[in-house]
């Protein structure tokens, strides 16, 4: 009974601390696939295997309802500490090489994710390319600005230097 109360207070602070919860069915899957797979994923998020009845309990202590239809069958959970798309894109990825992990779902964000929205979140772009696709922005407009405050006073520049010349001509 220790046991089981310790475990469902580790599960409950890890759904405290993630960022995002991905739900997967890994039935049939061998333990060489699943440290594979964790090792993966390890940099955004744990992997972890879990029993049913204890996530539920879990998850309802911090108000996650959400996920007690999916928690059936042999259930593992990512516990995302990173970039939720990373981890998502990750799964994926995953279950294209091994079919037997079924993606059922997961919660982000405040709401309930269906297994066709975690497949959207994989769609999206990493946190690193989305920042590296907004700096470039920001800097292309700097290099804009920076020409247009530039253009009038190289343009007055040619225009004090043409009348300078037209003034020594006609002199």
């Amino acid at each position: 009974m220790a046991q089981k109360e310790a475990s469902v207070a580790e599960l409950t602070k890890s759904f405290e601390s993630s960022s995002a919860v991905l739900l997967t069915e890994y039935r049939g899957l061998t333990v060489a696939q699943l440290k594979e797979l964790r090792n993966s994923i390890r940099q955004d998020a744990e992997f972890a295997v879990v029993k049913n009845t204890l996530t539920k309990i879990a998850a309802n202590n911090v108000g996650i309802s959400a996920l007690d239809d999916e928690l059936k069958g042999p259930s593992a959970i990512a516990f995302v500490h990173g970039d939720p798309v990373a981890v998502a894109k990750g799964l994926r990825a995953f279950a294209k090489a091994h079919p037997l992990l079924v993606i059922k779902g997961g919660y982000f964000d405040g709401k309930p994710l269906t297994a066709e929205e975690v497949g959207k979140l994989a769609d999206l772009e990493s946190r690193e390319v989305l920042l590296a696709k907004a700096a470039g922005m920001f800097k292309a407009s700097m290099a804009k600005a920076a020409a247009l405050f530039q253009a009038p006073l190289s343009k007055t520049v040619r225009t004090v230097e043409a009348l300078r010349e037209k003034q020594e001509t006609a002199a």
